[in-house]
């Protein structure tokens, strides 16, 4: 395939559909909308205001926003004004935002919507110039208004496909963030191919609303809009997630796991599953019933629903698939583009693996275990730490994942756990904890859950409770609980057996540091915070703690 670039496609659509749409901004009850010439337009001015600071071609240029039009407009504009954007999560803390602009070394930061803008502000060092985009907040050097008032940039900037296209800082769970230096020929190589991949094409609409500083949405989203042309369509606020679904009415659809769980606890809060299951075992009204879930999310008109960046139990993709909604699971990492394996065409019998590898994408298991991945979507570096660089790459030019996993004859790859969260009771047995966790996510009232035990005669689990089970009594809870480590301990093997359940208080959130941005369990923190009652004796095979303990 001839690999273009995102400014390539962008020119293209400008010329042979300039009238159609292509971005929708819920703001209040109006629908701000741009077509693909009305967004060349405010592009050029802003990538004129950018060319007007005289900064050094492929200076780093951060992006610090929730998804809204104005990060695609900025995003393009940093890419046509010949420079490097730096995308930081909008829930980055002080310390986070001062690394990454410090690492990356920003000239230049555009500030948005933000839920907490102030402390993130003040986070910002006063050297580095500030451009607000048109939200409360935004209390920043450069208005977006008078971003917009700069001449448009006239011509066709066309970089080369080596060259550096954005530097994405992970959100790993243990240390500083890595900045993963991808160029335009590894992001785009992946946006391309994915239009096949997931049979994406430019009548199709999707919702933007993962971070757009997370790979996935990067990648799958933003930069496969350019090449399919699809309408995108973002989320206002929280609390209008449902109607600008809704009105957005997508026909692709990917999400996380803890969100398919909050809407699946969602709809049972409305209908019990006994009633449910009574429901969707009538013929004609199953079907009806299924239908009218689908509408209340939004989701009717989707085709395809995925879901990505941590494992998602089978039991609630299984549950998903019976109201008419097949959650493809996918794999990737910022690493590779999030351009790994996808589970597409949905097959159930293949529930509970990641699919098999994308065409062009080479996946094999080290011998001990190591999921290694090559393909042109894997990126360049770690931005200045050529040791780290050297360390996940092997001589042969894989990428060391840190996934241990398994192919099976046909090609679908099951990810058996982390390398680095496997940990050694005092009895000095290995223990694996992911597998356990899946079968723990199985009941429905769990929302997260950390299995740990290290030097621990035998392992436990930690976990958070839904949200929507705090109008429950504690003595239904307590025996479903009870009921799951009886099911999951008769399941495991006597090393892995886990001795009790210890129901957290407080949930596991990225403000309180124990989730990274992409909401994976920051496990070596949590182990540490609460080391006191993971190292207590228990005598009850659940145990509740309070808020003071």
């Amino acid at each position: 395939m001839e690999l273009k670039t995102l400014l390539d496609m962008h020119y293209q659509h400008v010329q042979t559909h300039p009238d159609k749409l292509f971005l929708q901004q819920p703001k209040g009850d109006k629908l701000e909308t741009y077509t693909w010439a009305e967004f060349d337009a405010v592009v050029r001015r802003v990538a004129s205001g950018l060319q007007a600071m005289d900064l050094p071609k492929g200076s780093h240029i951060a992006l610090l926003s929730k998804n809204c039009a104005e990060w695609f407009i900025a995003d393009l504009a940093i890419m046509m004004a010949g420079h490097v954007s730096i995308p930081i999560f909008p829930t980055a803390g002080e310390s986070t935002i001062q690394y990454v602009l410090k690492h990356a070394q920003c000239p230049v930061v555009f500030v948005g919507k933000l839920d907490d803008p102030e402390p993130q502000l003040a986070a910002i060092p006063d050297d580095i110039k500030t451009i607000g985009f048109p939200y409360p907040g935004c209390d920043t050097q450069i208005s977006w208004e008078q971003m917009c008032q700069n001449p448009a940039v006239e011509g066709e900037f066309r970089p080369a496909l080596d060259d550096i296209m954005t530097i994405i800082y992970t959100s790993g769970s243990t240390g500083s963030p890595k900045g993963v230096v991808h160029t335009y020929g590894s992001i785009c190589w992946a946006a391309q191919s994915s239009l096949k991949a997931l049979t994406v094409n430019g009548d199709d609409r999707i919702v933007s609303y993962l971070p757009l500083a997370h790979i996935t949405e990067r990648v799958l989203v933003e930069a496969a809009a350019y090449f399919s042309g699809m309408q995108i369509s973002f989320i206002e606020s929280l609390d209008t997630f449902t109607r600008d679904v809704k009105q957005a009415q997508p026909t692709l659809f990917i999400s996380v796991p803890r969100l398919w769980t909050r809407f699946q606890m969602g709809i049972l809060a409305k209908m019990p599953q006994k009633k449910l299951n009574f429901l969707l075992a009538i013929p004609f009204v199953g079907k009806a019933v299924a239908r009218k879930i689908r509408q209340q999310l939004g989701l009717d008109k989707a085709r395809l629903w995925a879901s990505g960046s941590a494992p998602i139990s089978p039991a609630t993709i299984e549950w998903f698939h019976r109201i008419g909604i097949n959650i493809s699971e996918g794999w990737g990492m910022t690493e590779n583009s999030a351009y790994g394996t996808g589970s597409v065409p949905f097959r159930v019998d293949k529930i509970g693996s990641i699919g098999r590898p994308y065409e062009g994408v080479d996946i094999r298991i080290s011998d001990e275990g190591e999921i290694q991945v090559k393909a042109p979507c894997n990126m360049k570096e770690y931005y200045l730490e050529p040791e780290k660089t050297a360390e996940v790459f092997t001589d042969d030019g894989y990428l060391r994942t840190g996934d241990k996993g398994e192919i099976d004859a046909e090609g679908y790859v099951r990810i058996t756990g982390r390398l680095k969260d496997i940990f050694k009771t005092a009895k000095g047995k290995y223990v694996t904890p992911v597998p356990i966790e899946a079968k723990i996510m199985e009941n429905a009232i769990i929302e997260q859950v950390c299995v740990t035990g290290s030097n621990l005669k035998q392992p436990i689990a930690l976990l958070v409770l839904a949200e929507e089970t705090r109008n429950k009594a504690k003595d239904e809870l307590h025996q479903s609980l009870q009921n799951t480590l009886t099911a999951v301990n008769d399941s495991l093997e006597s090393h892995q057996v886990l001795d009790h359940f210890i129901v957290m208080s407080e949930p596991w959130t990225i403000e309180n540091d124990l989730l990274t941005p992409t909401l994976k369990v920051k496990r070596h923190i949590l182990e540490d915070r609460f080391a006191d009652v993971i190292n207590q004796k228990h005598d009850q095979p659940v145990v509740w703690l309070t808020a003071s303990s």
